[in-house]
Formats: C-alpha cells, structure tokens, sequence
C-alpha cells in the first residue's frame, strides 16, 4: 500500500509539472473539432497559449526565472521548426497570420511545454544532480547535438555518436527525487530515454490532432516513426542541460549571496 501511495503521489506531482503540456493537448482537439470564428486556427492556439503562460506566471505555478528559460526554449524551438519545415521535414499545411516562414509561432509553445515541465518537476519533487559533469564538457556536446539537426542535411548524421557521447559523459551522473520525504535515485541517462519516450508518445497525439503533420500523413494519420525516439531523446537531453546549468549557476549565485550575507554578519 505504501508503494502504491508514493507511486500515486509522484503521478500526481508529474501531472501538475504537465499542465502546460496538457493545455496543449486540449486545445489541439478542442480546435480540430469545434472551429472557431473570426481566426485561423493557429492564431487562436497561439492566443490560448499565450493565455495560458500569463496565468501561470501571474498565479505563481512558474516563476518568472522558469519564464526566462521557457521563452529561451521557445525561440531554440522556433528557429529549428523554420529550418526543418524549409528543409521539408514536416509541414503546417493550415493557414494563419501568425505564421513565420511557414511556422505558425505557437509551436514554439511545444518545446517552451518541455522546458515547463522540467522546471516544474525539478521543483515539485526537490531534484539534486551528483557527479554532474564539467561545464565545458557539457556546453560544448548540449551545442553539438542541437547543431547537428541542422547539420545532418548537408553533412553526415553524428547523432548515434553523440548518443553514444552521452553515455560516457553521464556514466557516473545520477538524480534523486523526493516523494513524500523519501528519497529515491536513478541514474541520468536512463531519465533522458524516459523522458524522451513519453514526448515521442506526445508527439503522436500531437500529429493525430493535426499539430504538424510529416510527409507520409499527408493523405492519412500514421503513427510516427519510432526512430524519431532518438532525436527526441537528443532534444530532452539539450533541454535538460540548459535547465541544470542554469540551475547550478543560479545556485553558485545564492551560495555567493549567503557567503556575502555571513560576511556582513561578521564584520557587524
């Protein structure tokens, strides 16, 4: 019963850290089947997206340094869905006229949505790194792996080698949680492959609602290729480094102010 009570209570805990993602999701439906006037649709979802972060910054869900780092992810995203949709890798194929280079702007939502959840969770279920890597090893392959989907199109596709860098960069690295004052532990890489796969499962609901839509569902919905996993996977993990490395700068600074605070303390 003990188990069942924590495993229901981090559920609950990562379900709260979602909400954005799950706005997403719902509003993706709720505009495919009941069309809305006045608009296109992605003008309205960017509208309701939008919305939707007011709220959560006024009403104190994210804080306004969890904002910083989700409009850095949205623009991250944005310029990747402007290379990819020229590149034609997936497509918006609706109208809008919130629509840059052929993107409509709120799918810079949907990678703001991962930072959401990463710096929610991290918060909710008090997350601490151990073994955590240089900084100059991590800045320069979280850069790599984000270059090479752009890269791959001209060049060779490094992405297993990147994989397979990971895994001897975070070998050692691991995270723990706390549920309900208990602590548990897991060992990094295998929270990037989880996470990863969860977001490849959202990225199917998010095509079958029509969110974007890849070459081969043109003519009908099909489920998205299980090797898009991986680059999923390499996206979580730039996402995950940027957020903890601001989180460790943003900790080295209060450790500098507490140490600042202590040494007025003691010259008074």
């Amino acid at each position: 019963m003990r188990a069942l009570k924590q495993l229901v209570s981090f559920g609950s805990q990562q379900a709260l850290s979602c909400l954005f993602p799950v706005v997403i999701f719902a509003s993706l439906a709720i505009t495919q089947m009941i069309p809305l006037p006045f608009l296109p649709r992605y003008d309205w979802l960017l509208i309701i997206f939008l919305i939707m972060q007011w709220w959560m910054v006024h009403s104190g869900i994210e804080t306004r340094d969890e904002l910083k780092v989700i409009t850095l992810f949205h623009l991250i995203g944005l310029a990747l869905e402007m290379f990819k949709v020229h590149m034609g890798s997936w497509s918006y194929p609706e109208e809008g006229y919130s629509k840059i280079f052929g993107v409509p702007l709120y799918s810079g939502f949907m990678y703001a949505s991962v930072a959401s959840y990463l710096c929610q969770a991290w918060r909710r279920i008090h997350v601490e790194l151990f073994y955590w890597p240089s900084f100059f090893l991590v800045v320069p392959l979280a850069a790599a792996i984000y270059l090479n989907f752009f890269t791959h199109h001209f060049w060779v596709d490094i992405r297993w080698w990147l994989s397979g860098l990971v895994i001897i960069v975070f070998w050692k690295s691991y995270v723990t949680y706390k549920v309900n004052g208990t602590i548990y532990r897991m060992p990094l890489v295998l929270s990037f492959i989880l996470i990863g796969f969860f977001i490849w499962i959202a990225e199917n609901i998010a095509t079958f609602f029509g969110a974007w839509q890849y070459p081969n569902q043109t003519d009908a919905w099909s489920l998205v290729h299980l090797g898009k996993v991986s680059s999923w996977l390499l996206l979580v993990i730039v996402s995950f480094l940027i957020v903890a490395t601001l989180k460790q700068v943003k900790r080295g600074e209060m450790h500098q102010l507490d140490y600042s605070f202590s040494s007025l303390k003691d010259v008074k």
